[in-house]
C-alpha cells in the first residue's frame, strides 16, 4: 500500500509501513493512543488498527502491548541494564534488564564507557541506568560504524551476580568454571575458595577481585551437585532465564519479623468448617471452601458457596521489601524436583498458608448460587477463620465416592457431600456458559529418591479437580465485580479472542479435514467446541485439540478489560492464588480499599503503576513457563542420554520449514527431525495442513501423524534430542498446495540442505 505524502493539515495514511516507520521513529512512544492520534483514526476504524497492530506482531516485525510498542529487538534510546561480564578486552558488557526472550530473542550485549571522572566505575552483577549512543554521537567516534555503547547516567545497583557453570578442577587447588550458558563468562578459581567443589560439580560462582589480565576470578558461593542431577538442570532454567532464586537478607528479615494476625477489622469465621482441597504434596494452602444449602425461601433449592483465600494483603504491604522482591518474581515457579516461592516460606508456607486446626486471616467471598447453578449475588468479607480438615484431591473423591479413607465421616455428611451438590448445581450454569473445552493431558514427572526422572505419568483428571476449579473462575469474576461497581482500578486476567490470521491458517486446515469454521465474526467458544466435539474418539482428536489451541491467543494480566474468551466471561480477574501471583496480590489490596476492608489497601503508587505491573508480571508468567519447560526438556534427555540408538514410537507434534518435531507420547518430550534427513526427494512445507510434502510422490508428514523414530543424540544440558524418522511417508488425504507461498530462496535452500545431506552419506 502506498503511503500518501502528508500535507501542513494532513494525516498519514494507516498502512503497515507506516505504522512500522512510526514505532521505529518513536522508541518508547508508540502506544496504540498515540499511533491512532498520529494517524487521525477514529471510530469503527480503530477496530482496523486494532487488527492491524495485531498482525504486525504475530509477524514479529513488532512486539510489546497497546501501551508501548516496539521493533523486536530494538533498545530504548534510555534504559537501564545490566553489567554481565567482560569481554576479551577487559571491558564491561551489559544487557537489558527488561527484555522478552520469547518475543525478541537473545538480548543485545553493549559495551560500556567508563567515566572515572564521575567516578562511575560499576562491577560485573550491578545495574546501571544508561544512555543507548550511536557510533560517533557524543566522542563516540572511536567505534566502528554502526556499533553501539553505553553512557553512564548512574549506577543504580552496588551487587554481585551468581552464575552457574561446571567446575574443573587443576592441579595444586582451585580450577575453572566454565560457563553453561555460552555467553557467560569463564571464571579462574584461586585455591581456597572452591568451597569442596569436585570436578564436574554444578556451582554458583560470584566474581571476584577484578584483574587487569587473563580470566577474571571467581569465589564459589554454592556447590549444586553433579552436573549430571536433576537438581543441577532446574538450576540451569533459573540462570538461563534469569529467576531470582535466593531471598535478599533483608526480605527475609522481614519476613522472621512478621506476627501472626489479630482481629482488627475481621469478622470472626472459626467456627464455619471450610477445608482445604490440594495437590498431596502441597506445602502452603492458600484457598479453602464451604457449601451449604441457602435458608433463603426466596432461593429454593440454591446454596451459598464460600471461598476464603489467605489473606496475604495483611503481610506484604505496599513499598515493602517483600512487595519489592514480590513484585520482582512474579509468581512462584514450579519445576520436578522443587519450588521456587514469590514469599519466603515464613509467609507462604507458615503464617499465609490456611493450616487444619489453626487460625488464619483470610478474604473471604459468598455466593449464592440458584437452583439453576447461576450465581445471584455476593459478598467479601475479611475474616478470621480455622480450616478444619486438610484433603489430597484423591482423598476427597474417595470419600465422595463411598470408598474407605481416614476422611471423618462427619466432614463427609456436613461438608464434603453439600460442596458436590454445589458443584453439582454450578456445573449446569458452566455447561450453559460453554467455555473452551480442549482435551489435552497434562503429563507429570515422577522422580525417585535420588531425583531422577522415574516415570511420565497423566494425573486423572477427577470432579475434585474441577469442582475446586469452578468455585476458584466464580470467586475471582466476583472479585472483577465488586471493583468494577466501585469503579475501582484492578489488574485484569484477559484472554483475547483468536486473531483473524490465526483463525483463516485453522479454518484452512479443518478445511483439509472437510470441517466447516464459522465467520470469524459471530465466533464462540461454543463453535469451537462443536468441532472437538465432533472429531471425540477419532483419529484426528489429539490433532484437532492441538491445532485449535495453536490458533488461540495467550492470556495476559492488563488493567483494561479484554475479556476471557476461552472461559467465555465477560470479566475476569485472578484473586484466588495470592501466595504465588502477585496479580492475585494486587487485586486484593485493591478489594480491601474498595470495600473499606483495613489496612493493607492497594496504594497510589500501586495505582499509577497498574499498567508497568501488569506487563511485568505477564513477562515474569511468560518467563516461569519457559523454565518450567526447558526443565522438563533437559530432565528428559537426561533421563534418555544412555538410550542413543533406540527406536521409539512417536507422534508428530510441529512441523516446520526446517523439519519435524516429534513427540514421544510416554516420556512427553519432543525431539527434532531435520528436514534434511527426510529422504531422497525434497519436501515442501505446506502451511495450511501442517505438513511436509514430497515434490515427486505427493506423499509425506503430518501434524498429528503416529511415527516410529531412531534417537541419535540427546544433549542433557541443552535438553535437546534428534531423530531419525523411521516411518515412510505416507499419502496425505489433501494437500492444499498453499506451499507455493513459500520464497524461491527458502525452497532452493531446502534443496540445498538435502543435497549436502546425500553428498554426506554417500561419503
Amino acid at each position: 500500500m502506498a503511503r500518501r505524502k502528508a500535507g501542513a493539515d494532513e494525516t498519514p495514511t494507516l498502512t503497515r509501513e507506516a505504522v512500522l516507520r512510526f514505532v521505529a521513529d518513536n522508541p518508547g512512544r508508540a502506544s496504540k493512543r498515540e499511533i491512532a492520534k498520529a494517524f487521525g483514526v477514529k471510530g469503527d476504524d480503530r477496530i482496523a488498527l486494532k487488527h492491524l497492530l495485531k498482525e504486525l506482531q504475530e509477524d514479529g516485525v513488532i512486539s510489546g502491548d497497546r501501551r508501548r510498542f516496539k521493533t523486536p529487538g530494538a533498545l530504548p534510546p534510555v534504559g537501564v541494564f545490566e553489567i554481565r561480564r567482560r569481554d576479551a578486552e577487559g571491558a564491561l558488557v551489559a544487557e537489558p534488564v527488561t527484555w522478552d526472550r520469547l518475543e525478541d530473542g537473545d538480548p543485545p550485549s553493549l559495551p560500556v564507557r567508563i567515566d572515572r571522572a564521575k567516578g562511575q566505575v560499576p562491577g560485573v552483577g550491578e545495574r546501571i541506568l544508561a544512555k543507548v549512543v550511536e557510533a560517533g554521537e557524543e566522542g563516540g567516534e572511536s567505534e566502528a560504524a554502526g556499533e553501539r555503547y553505553l553512557k553512564i547516567i548512574r549506577v543504580l545497583e552496588k551487587r554481585r551476580s551468581l552464575s552457574l557453570g561446571v567446575f574443573r578442577a587443576v592441579p595444586g587447588g582451585g580450577g575453572r568454571v566454565e560457563p553453561v550458558e555460552r555467553k557467560q563468562s569463564e571464571y579462574m578459581i584461586p585455591p581456597g575458595d572452591a568451597k569442596d567443589a569436585k570436578d564436574g560439580d554444578l556451582v554458583e560462582v560470584e566474581a571476584g577481585p577484578r584483574r587487569r589480565i587473563g580470566l577474571p576470578t571467581g569465589i564459589i558461593v554454592e556447590v549444586i551437585g553433579s552436573v549430571n542431577s536433576e537438581r543441577a538442570i532446574s538450576s540451569i532454567a533459573l540462570h538461563a532465564h534469569g529467576i531470582p532464586h535466593v531471598f535478599p537478607k533483608a526480605v527475609l528479615e522481614e519476613a522472621e519479623a512478621a506476627g501472626p494476625a489479630g482481629m482488627k477489622d475481621r469478622e470472626d469465621w472459626r467456627k464455619l468448617p471450610l477445608v482445604t482441597i490440594d495437590p498431596a504434596d502441597a506445602k502452603d494452602h492458600d484457598d479453602a471452601v464451604h457449601a451449604a444449602p441457602d435458608e433463603d425461601p426466596a432461593n429454593p433449592g440454591g446454596f451459598v458457596v464460600t471461598v476464603a483465600i489467605a489473606d496475604v494483603s495483611w503481610y506484604v504491604r505496599p513499598g515493602s521489601k517483600l512487595d519489592n522482591e514480590a513484585r520482582l518474581r512474579g509468581n512462584s515457579v514450579y519445576f520436578p524436583d522443587r519450588v521456587v516461592p514469590m514469599l519466603p516460606e515464613r509467609i507462604s508456607n507458615d503464617l499465609c498458608s490456611l493450616r487444619e486446626g489453626v487460625e488464619r486471616p483470610a478474604l473471604a467471598v459468598r455466593l449464592v448460587l440458584g437452583a439453576d447453578g447461576e450465581k445471584r449475588r455476593h459478598t467479601f468479607h475479611r475474616v478470621m477463620m480455622k480450616s478444619c480438615a486438610k484433603l489430597a484431591y484423591e482423598e476427597a473423591q474417595a470419600a465422595i465416592d463411598g470408598a474407605a479413607g481416614d476422611v471423618d465421616p462427619d466432614i463427609v455428611e456436613t461438608v464434603l457431600k453439600p460442596l458436590w451438590e454445589a458443584y453439582r448445581l454450578s456445573r449446569q450454569a458452566r455447561e450453559r456458559r460453554q467455555p473452551l473445552d480442549l482435551d489435552l493431558p497434562e503429563r507429570r514427572l515422577k522422580l525417585d529418591a535420588s531425583g531422577r526422572v522415574e516415570k511420565v505419568v497423566v494425573p486423572l483428571r477427577l470432579d475434585a479437580h474441577r469442582l475446586i476449579e469452578e468455585f476458584m473462575i466464580l470467586a475471582n469474576v466476583a472479585a472483577a465485580e465488586s471493583l468494577e461497581k466501585q469503579r475501582q482500578q484492578l489488574i485484569y486476567r484477559a484472554h483475547d479472542a483468536p486473531s483473524l490470521s490465526k483463525l483463516e491458517g485453522l479454518r484452512e486446515f479443518l478445511k483439509s479435514l472437510d470441517i466447516s469454521l464459522a465467520k470469524a465474526g459471530a465466533l464462540r467458544p461454543s463453535h469451537f467446541n462443536q468441532i472437538l466435539a465432533r472429531v471425540k474418539g477419532g483419529d484426528n482428536e489429539q490433532l484437532v485439540n492441538e491445532v485449535v489451541l495453536r490458533s488461540q491467543s495467550q492470556a495476559v494480566y492488563t488493567p483494561d478489560n479484554l475479556g476471557h474468551f476461552g472461559l467465555n466471561l465477560a470479566r475476569y480477574a485472578h484473586f484466588t492464588s495470592p501466595i504465588r501471583r502477585y496479580a492475585d496480590l494486587i487485586v486484593h489490596r485493591a478489594l480491601v480499599t474498595a470495600l473499606s476492608l483495613g489496612e493493607g489497601g492497594l496504594s497510589k503508587e500501586d495505582e499509577e503503576l497498574l499498567a508497568e505491573t501488569a506487563e511485568e508480571i505477564s513477562r515474569a508468567e511468560r518467563r516461569a513457563m519457559a523454565a518450567e519447560r526447558d526443565t522438563v526438556d533437559r530432565l528428559i534427555a537426561h533421563h534418555l542420554a544412555e538410550r542413543v540408538g533406540e527406536t521409539f514410537d512417536g507422534r508428530i507434534a510441529g512441523v516446520t520449514r526446517a523439519g519435524l518435531f516429534v513427540q514421544l507420547p510416554t516420556y512427553g518430550a519432543d525431539g527434532f527431525v531435520p528436514i534434511a534427513t527426510l529422504g531422497n526427494e525434497y519436501f515442501h512445507y505446506d502451511e495450511a495442513t501442517h505438513s511436509l510434502v514430497g515434490d515427486r510422490s505427493g506423499h509425506g508428514y503430518r501434524l498429528g501423524d503416529t511415527v516410529e523414530v531412531r534417537l541419535v543424540q540427546a544433549l542433557p544440558l541443552a535438553g535437546s534430542l534428534q531423530f531419525e524418522m523411521l516411518s515412510e511417508p505416507r499419502e496425505l488425504p489433501r494437500a492444499t498446495g498453499s506451499f507455493h507461498k513459500t520464497s524461491k530462496r527458502g525452497r532452493f535452500k531446502d534443496r540445498d540442505r538435502n543435497v549436502k545431506a546425500k553428498v554426506r552419506r554417500r561419503r
